[in-house]
C-alpha cells in the first residue's frame, strides 16, 4: 500500500511521482501515484512510502510509459494516510473543542448536596429532564443544557409545592406569632425570619436540602468592609451606604418582633436572630427572589408581597444577552420559564434578571456583566468640576 507521510529533505524533487509495480512481479494490479502527484503539486513536501500492496511485501519500481495510468484514474485499491493531527479536520476539530472547553461546565450533579436536593424536589413533585447544575468558568455555579434548547422551548417548571412564599411562613410554627404581631410584619420580614429559624433548626429542618446550596456568604456592597466601599466611585458609594443603613434600621426596627419568639427557643433569640444572620437572610431574598404576586393578607402590613424563593431555578445565572419569558401560571400552578432564544447541548442556560446596568447589578446582586448592553456613565457633581464614573 501506499501512504502519505511527512518529507523534511529533499521536497523539491518529489512534485512528480511516477507509477509502480512490484518489482517480484506478482499477480497485484499495478500501483500508481495519480492522487500523489496532484497533491504534491501544492504539497511539495508530500513524499511515497511503502511496498507491494500484495503478501509478497517486495519494493515497488516504476512502470514503463506504456503503462502508465491516465490522469484520472484511480486504482480503489491504494490508500493514503497524513500524519495524525496535521490535517485540516483535526485542525478544526482542535478549534471547537478550545471553544467549547472555554464555556462548557463541570457536572456537579453528583455531589451530596445536590442528591439530596433532587430528592427532595422529587417529593415536591418535581423532576427535570432538562438541566444538570455545574460549574462554569467565569459565572461559577450554574444549571448546564442536557439536551439542546429551542426557541419557546420550556427551560423549566416548578411546582408551587416547591415554593417558598409568605404562604409557607403563615403554615408554619411562625404563624401564629405573625397573625398576633403589631404593627404586622411586612413580608420581607416573615421570610427572613423563617430562613433565619429554618437554618438554625439545621437537620431538623424540612428545607434543608435547600438551604444547604444556599450560599454561606454574598459579595452585595452592604457586605462588604467599610475600607472596600471607600474605594467605590461616589456614586455607587453613596448607594452602598444608602443600603446598609436601610438594612441596619430593618434590623433595628424587628428586635421586639424576634423576642416574641422566644417561646419557640431554647436558646436566647438574641444569639439566633444576630445583624449577621439577618443580613444573610435579607441578601438571600433580595438576590434569589422571583416575581410571585399574592393576595393582601391582613397579618401583613401593605408593603407589596410579591417575593418567592425558588429551589433550584435559582441557580440559572443572569446575562443580558438572553431573552426568557418567566411567570408563575395560574393554571398549572407552577414557576415556568421559556427561552425566547435556543441553546446548544452542554451549554450554561442563562436568564435575564432584567435590562440592570452594572451598577445596579451590583448593588442587588452583587456582581457585574461583561460587555453589559446596558452599561451606562453616572456624573457626580464635584468642587468646580464634573467627574464621570462607569
Amino acid at each position: 500500500m501506499f501512504s502519505l507521510i511527512w518529507c523534511e529533505k529533499n521536497s523539491s524533487a518529489l512534485r512528480h511521482p511516477p507509477a509502480w509495480r512490484c518489482a517480484a512481479s506478482c499477480s497485484n494490479p499495478p500501483r500508481h501515484l495519480d492522487i500523489l502527484q496532484r497533491m504534491s503539486l501544492q504539497k511539495p513536501w508530500l513524499r511515497r512510502a511503502g511496498g507491494c500492496a500484495g503478501a509478497c511485501g517486495r519494493e515497488l519500481v516504476p512502470l514503463g510509459p506504456e503503462a502508465q495510468p491516465q490522469i484520472g484514474q484511480l486504482d480503489r485499491n491504494c490508500s493514503f494516510r497524513m500524519r495524525k493531527g496535521r490535517g485540516r479536520t483535526s485542525r478544526i476539530r482542535r478549534r471547537k473543542l478550545f471553544r467549547s472547553s472555554v464555556s462548557r461546565g463541570v457536572n456537579e450533579s453528583y455531589k451530596p448536596e445536590f442528591i439530596e436536593l433532587k430528592k427532595w424536589l422529587k417529593d415536591r413533585k418535581f423532576e427535570d429532564t432538562n438541566l444538570i447544575p455545574a460549574c462554569f468558568p467565569g459565572t461559577g455555579r450554574g444549571l448546564m443544557s442536557k439536551t439542546s434548547l429551542r426557541e419557546g422551548q420550556m427551560i423549566i417548571s416548578l411546582p408551587e409545592s416547591c415554593l417558598l412564599t409568605t404562604d409557607t411562613v403563615i403554615r408554619s410554627y411562625l404563624g401564629t406569632y405573625i397573625a398576633k404581631w403589631q404593627p404586622p410584619p411586612s413580608p420581607l420580614l416573615a421570610l427572613c425570619t423563617f430562613l433565619v429559624s429554618e437554618k438554625h433548626a439545621g437537620d431538623q429542618s424540612l428545607w434543608k436540602p435547600y438551604l444547604e446550596i444556599l450560599p454561606k456568604a454574598y459579595t452585595c456592597p452592604v457586605c462588604l468592609e467599610p475600607e472596600v466601599v471607600n474605594l467605590f466611585p461616589k456614586p455607587l458609594k453613596a448607594k452602598a451606604e444608602e443600603q446598609r443603613a436601610h438594612v441596619q434600621g430593618f434590623f433595628s426596627s424587628s428586635r421586639d418582633f424576634f423576642s416574641s419568639l422566644q417561646p419557640l427557643f431554647s436558646e436566647a433569640v438574641e444569639s439566633i436572630f444576630s445583624y449577621s444572620a439577618l443580613l444573610w437572610a435579607w441578601c438571600t431574598v433580595n438576590t434569589r427572589a422571583v416575581y410571585v404576586k399574592h393576595r393582601q393578607e391582613q397579618c401583613f402590613s401593605r408593603e407589596p408581597n410579591t417575593c418567592a424563593l425558588a429551589p433550584y431555578l435559582d441557580l440559572l445565572n443572569h446575562s443580558p444577552h438572553v431573552q426568557v419569558k418567566a411567570a408563575f401560571n395560574e393554571e398549572t400552578r407552577c414557576y415556568e420559564i421559556r427561552t425566547a432564544s435556543g441553546c446548544r447541548k452542554h451549554e450554561e442556560v442563562f436568564i435575564c434578571y432584567g435590562p440592570h446596568d452594572n451598577q445596579r447589578l451590583l448593588l442587588e446582586y452583587g456582581f457585574v456583566s461583561i460587555q453589559n448592553p446596558h452599561a451606562c456613565v453616572y456624573v457626580s457633581e464635584g468642587r468646580g468640576k464634573h467627574s464621570l464614573t462607569m
